[in-house]
């Protein structure tokens, strides 16, 4: 169900007969029906009721057991295919032919309470992220005309300003203008901490204001703020169908033409070929091939799995966008990382201050980061925040000026400061701050020179920082068989610099967004599948020609959520390692069940003709079957995320 514009229960559709808008609770009213009708049937004929008051009976648990089951028959064959609830119809009709009504009865009973709990299970797995939708609030304060109104979310627009009291649910996405307050993203972004908000901060629906009061300016509408977009993709992502369960849906299909076509034979041609035999039995045994063959535990084998691991990692944070995706994660040989913004914070920060002989690190990093307070450059702002960081004051700054590729210049302290590249000096900087500069610039970072009144009085050094945990994920990615390489569009010495701290040693640098296209075949051909993780903008054309695209961050971009195969919410690194090992989880419980149903199947088969096997242990063998196998998908991705973290510990 696509998420409209607010989160409203589902409408029943007026077209839908009534056995499908309410077979939520008819489906399980059929189950005990068709029980109690057993039930009296046994007793009845144990105390001698009129046998036409038992064949009533009998019908009845008949017309109740096979009902969903029939309709789904029907249905199949008006569109020419044959499924397993008519195999299950048929034998149930077939042993009522030889007057064993009961053992029919149980069949039609255990195969409709198996469909009410796959239901049950697959549609607990399938919710699983519908309470997302209990975080939209059902109203909000609108301030409109100078008055405040309270109006349905459905009813606000963008630009609209919202007054977010403490204790509430944002409603929409949008931007703070006035108030400040913690915020807790941790539904949206999995940030385990509030986050502060002040004016300019862009905040998200269904995320919790804590205790200041916010006033929020609208910039998108219920429909599409991020929430709606999470809960679409995930429900969208759990309709996608992985390659093995296509193939299980195609094989049903063949396997029960198969299967009534070989019944068919088995009936007609051992009775021609000896006209003695007892038919009655020879029948029976036809019914219980029939009921032990059917492949229900086969075919559902699959969606129990994935679509459980598909909710297990949308309540983390790791949106799959289909089962293919998920299933195609854990055959990856590599993973190929954008620099900037994936391995990097992504903004640059001062690291290293370097005073020339006779001059304080304060009083360099005064001087500097008062004039280049006066920039908006991110260089500049890095070394503002730097002195902010170190409570040191700055002066005020007359005559500033900005040249564009070779710095800034200004009055500061009746002094003219000027800081720049290296490249904006008239001659090479000599002694001590030349071998500092040569230093920092083998480091990869970006150094600038401070000069008062034209002499070179220190140097700054500013780099985008690591990631804290990239270290930690790529360790794991290794102990995981699993290759990196890194991609960036920076100068070689930076991006082997970055590679080294973090321990790759693959790094492909000077790319363009086009090179990266280029870059991710050459690993392919190296590695295998390739993933690729980036910001979902500049690394769009690698994302799309990667096997598996990871965007990064989905909060706040479009981009990532329309490009990637999987989106890891809150630039969570340590998602990566989790997906990947969801992902083989669920394959491998996928393979568990396939091979389990098969090997009941072959059991069973050749019990009915070794065994001479009865009807009733022939359901309850096929149908226990069907319960484990969706146990087993369910029960084995609930214990993941602890497996995860064990892991996580020992790497």
């Amino acid at each position: 169900m696509a998420v409209q514009a607010v989160p409203i229960t589902p409408v029943p559709d007026p077209v839908r007969p009534f056995w499908e808008v309410h077979k939520r609770w008819l489906a399980p009213t059929l189950v005990v029906i068709t029980l109690t009708a057993i039930v009296l049937s046994v007793l009845g004929e144990s105390a001698g009721i009129h046998p036409d008051w038992l064949l009533a009976v009998n019908i009845i648990s008949y017309l109740a057991g096979g009902f969903y089951g029939t309709l789904s028959a029907i249905n199949s064959l008006r569109h020419r295919k044959l499924d397993i609830d008519l195999l299950m119809i048929l034998a149930a009709l077939g042993a009522a032919t030889i007057d064993q009504w009961h053992e029919g009865a149980i069949l039609l009973f255990l195969f409709s309470l198996s469909n009410v709990l796959q239901d049950y299970a697959i549609g607990r797995s399938r919710k699983a992220i519908s309470g997302l939708m209990k975080l939209y609030p059902s109203d909000a304060h609108v301030m409109r005309e100078g008055k405040v109104s309270t109006i349905p979310i459905a009813q606000i627009h963008i630009g609209d300003m919202l007054l977010i009291a403490p204790g509430e649910r944002i409603p929409v996405d949008g931007i703070v203008r006035a108030g400040a307050s913690s915020v807790d993203q941790s539904p949206i972004t999995g940030e385990s901490l509030p986050v502060e908000k002040a004016p300019g901060d862009k905040v998200f629906a269904g995320t919790l204001n804590q205790q200041g009061a916010l006033d929020v300016e609208a910039t998108q509408a219920a429909q599409d703020t991020m929430l709606a977009r999470i809960i679409r993709m995930v429900e969208e992502a759990q309709e996608s169908k992985a390659p093995t369960e296509r193939f299980l849906d195609r094989f049903e299909e063949i396997y029960a033409f198969v299967i009534v076509f070989g019944i068919a034979l088995f009936i007609i041609v051992p009775p021609l070929l000896m006209p003695g035999m007892d038919f009655p039995a020879h029948f029976y045994r036809a019914m219980v091939l029939m009921t032990v063959a059917s492949p229900c535990a086969l075919v559902i084998s699959t969606p129990a799995a994935f679509l459980s691991a598909i909710a297990s990692g949308a309540r983390r944070g790791v949106l799959f966008k289909g089962g293919a995706y998920l299933e195609n994660l854990a055959t990856i040989g590599a993973i190929a990382f954008d620099k900037t913004g994936t391995l990097t914070q992504g903004r640059p920060a001062l690291t290293d201050v370097v005073p020339a002989h006779g001059i304080s690190t304060e009083e360099l990093l005064r001087l500097a980061a008062s004039v280049e307070s006066r920039s908006e450059h991110p260089l500049a702002q890095a070394v503002v925040q730097g002195a902010n960081a170190l409570s040191i004051p700055l002066s005020e700054v007359q005559e500033f000026h900005a040249t564009t590729g070779r710095g800034v210049e200004g009055i500061v302290e009746g002094l003219h400061m000027r800081v720049g590249s290296p490249a904006s000096l008239n001659e090479p900087l000599n002694g001590d701050l030349g071998v500092a500069l040569a230093s920092l610039q083998n480091e990869g970072k970006t150094v600038m020179v401070v000069r008062r009144d034209e002499r070179p009085i220190g140097l700054l050094a500013v780099s985008d920082e690591v990631r804290p945990e990239a270290h930690s994920m790529i360790r794991r990615l290794s102990a995981m068989k699993i290759g990196v390489v890194m991609l960036t569009g920076d100068h070689r010495k930076t991006a082997d610099y970055i590679a080294h701290k973090l321990g790759i040693d693959r790094v492909e640098a000077d790319l363009l967004p086009t090179d990266k296209v280029a870059a991710i075949e050459r690993s392919r051909a190296a590695s295998g599948r390739i993933a690729m993780v980036g910001d979902g903008v500049n690394d769009a054309p690698a994302l799309a020609n990667a096997d598996i695209g990871i965007a990064m961050g989905a909060a706040g971009s479009d981009v990532a959520l329309e490009t990637a195969d999987l989106v890891l919410m809150g630039d969570r690194l340590e998602l990566i390692p989790y997906a990947i090992q969801l992902s083989r989880k669920a394959r491998r419980v996928v393979w568990q069940n396939i091979t389990f149903s098969l090997a009941v199947i072959v059991v069973l088969v050749i019990s009915t003709f070794a065994l001479d096997l009865a009807l009733t242990t022939g359901v309850f063998g096929h149908e226990g079957s069907t319960v484990i196998v969706v146990t087993n998908g369910l029960l084995q991705l609930l214990i993941l995320p602890e497996i995860t973290r064990r892991r996580a510990s020992r790497v």
